[in-house]
């Protein structure tokens, strides 16, 4: 997807193997609120490819299900994400495909916050403020390019 590599050799890690989550049967309220934990949240983002390699953020490290806090009673989320390098130049566009792929797959409630985890890269700060600010995560879903490869990134694969 990137024309010049910034970390041309990434240490690849093995997947967790996939839990069967556990969904109560007992006569379901198909209009009841379901809570969300922290093993649901990985699940949506492990497989996000990296913009740079055709590795997920999962196979990288980027993200583990550790890195992930979820208060869903008071509707909050907090995805804690290390690039693999510490001057990677897409640790923005990484934090962008987090924030799209939860923003598309969580309900309206919630509110999440991306964060680069500290000391993992050489601009944290402004990493940090560009992934929380919603005009700014606005004006960057408005560049084309921009969003055609975020899409690339959380378009599902069928392995």
């Amino acid at each position: 997807m990137v024309s010049e590599l910034i970390n041309a050799n990434p240490v690849i890690y093995e997947k967790k193997e996939r839990r069967v989550r556990s969904v109560p049967t007992a006569a379901a309220d198909e209009y009841a609120v379901e809570p969300i934990d922290q093993q649901e949240i990985f699940d949506h983002i492990r497989d996000i490819k990296d913009p740079e390699h055709p590795y997920s953020l999962e196979e990288l490290k980027v993200i583990t299900e550790d890195a992930i806090e979820v208060d869903d009673s008071r509707g909050y989320i907090r995805v804690t994400f290390t690039p693999t390098v510490e001057h990677c130049s897409m640790a923005t566009v990484i934090g962008l495909c987090l924030r799209v792929k939860l923003l598309r797959s969580l309900p309206s409630r919630y509110k999440v916050d991306i964060r680069v985890a500290p000391g993992s890269h050489a601009t944290e700060a402004a990493v940090n403020k560009q992934l929380n600010d919603k005009e700014r995560v606005a004006a960057a879903l408005e560049n084309t390019n921009l969003l055609d490869m975020v899409d690339e990134c959380i378009s599902p694969t069928y392995e």
